[in-house]
């Protein structure tokens, strides 16, 4: 497969990592960056520098319209209006500032939905909610492929229910949950969706009126983006009626000694000096993504995936988490029988290769496997089925090695057991 010839836009793709061709496959924890992208930023610095919103000469002005023009290529790259994109830090902060914002509207008693796959910043802020407020947290079941039970889901929902929240795509076993009928069953009871998709916009073309929901939390940097920029979509409506959770300047219409409104959207959630030459960058990077078209970037990495399953599912010792090729993005979580993932990682650094291995932020879901951790190798549009060959050849070095020290181990008479 040729692929998608972008490999020369990346710079950090030419580096050696210990002496080897640097090989990424941590892309669902942070991506690489094209030079337009980094050359944004130098741009903003060396020639606009200045805040935005506040000033009447010419460098704030310049820096105002970029910093829009940014938010209005976001909104447009998901369907929405620039009014319902609100720039926070990450996708953490995303949903956390949504968690605060519906505070008031729920009373003891009150059911939120959600899934065992979640990302910790899709979790922890709604158990939290629960534990303080005296909510009910409930959770979906989940098929043994990692798929969800949306029979069981549909039962779930009632008067009670008043929030969803689910991730459009799994950060460990790459699931593409089906969201548009979540949103459409949740709302058959007035209730609110929230969609984590921090792995799902970098990846897939995605309709915020299609998918139906009421807000989705995403991040720069997981799309070719700077750290430093997340996105909150919300409708309008919601919006509007939200409360904020950063008080001060930029975010306010009128104050006295008394009292104080908040400005119209989406300046009412972005209090204070925000990351003016990221955001910048970040419009960047979804106008190079837009260039290539998500759906032949979504293809690029289906066939990724199809092939490292393939090639992994032939190796002995090696256990595959998720569903199929076809129900997931280039997401692909395993282990190797007998050898603990961080060893796996660092082994295959000293190749040149760079994985993930921990708990991803998900220790429910690690735990519903049986396991505390896992390798994890994610791709991106960049990315190559040479380097899935070369992934493959490290992991059969990487077994060799725990092979050769247990047999060691077992000739001096230790025991091997535990």
């Amino acid at each position: 497969m040729k692929g998608l010839d972008v490999r020369k836009d990346f710079p950090i793709l030419k580096i050696k990592v210990h002496g080897k061709p640097l090989i990424y496959l941590d892309n669902a924890a942070t991506s690489q960056k094209p030079k337009t992208v980094i050359d944004a930023i130098s741009t903003y610095y060396k020639e606009n520098n200045s805040n935005v919103h506040r000033g009447l000469h010419t460098l704030s002005e310049v820096a105002t319209q970029q910093y829009e023009e940014s938010r209005s290529i976001v909104a447009k790259f998901i369907h929405a209006q620039p009014e319902e994109i609100v720039f926070t830090h990450n996708t953490t902060e995303s949903l956390n500032l949504v968690a605060r914002g519906f505070l008031s509207s729920y009373v003891p008693g009150s059911e939120m939905v959600l899934t065992p796959m979640e990302h910790h910043s899709n979790l922890v802020p709604w158990i939290t909610l629960a534990k303080k407020h005296h909510l009910v947290v409930r959770y979906v079941p989940m098929h043994p492929d990692g798929t969800l039970d949306l029979k069981t889901f549909q039962h779930m929902l009632s008067s009670k229910t008043k929030l969803v929240a689910v991730t459009h795509v799994s950060n460990v076993l790459g699931t593409i949950n089906p969201v548009e009928e979540i949103a459409r069953l949740a709302h058959r009871h007035d209730t609110l969706v929230v969609v984590d998709g921090a792995q799902s916009v970098p990846h897939l073309p995605v309709d915020v009126q299609k998918m139906g929901c009421d807000f989705l939390a995403f991040s720069s940097h997981k799309m070719l983006g700077p750290t430093g920029v997340g996105v909150l979509y919300g409708r309008k409506a919601l919006l509007e009626k939200m409360e904020p959770f950063l008080y001060g300047g930029g975010m306010i219409n009128e104050v006295t000694y008394e009292n104080a409104t908040w400005a119209e959207l989406p300046n009412k959630f972005e209090a204070g000096t925000p990351n003016i030459a990221d955001v910048i960058a970040f419009g960047t990077a979804v106008k190079y993504l837009q260039k290539i078209g998500m759906g032949r970037i979504q293809k690029h990495e289906q066939l990724l995936t199809q092939y490292v399953m393939q090639k992994l599912g032939q190796m002995e010792g090696v256990t595959i988490y998720g569903p199929s090729a076809e129900k997931r993005i280039g997401v692909v979580s395993f282990n190797l029988t007998g050898v603990h993932p961080h060893d796996v990682a660092t082994l295959l650094d000293k190749q040149g290769i760079a994985i993930r291995a921990g708990h991803h932020c998900t220790m429910p879901l690690h735990k519903n496997y049986g396991m505390q951790s896992s390798c994890r190798v994610s791709f991106y549009l960049y990315n190559t089925m040479k380097e899935i060959d070369a992934l493959c050849e490290a992991l059969e070095k990487v077994k060799k090695v725990f092979e050769k020290k247990a047999t060691i181990k077992n000739e001096g008479g230790q025991d091997l057991k535990g």
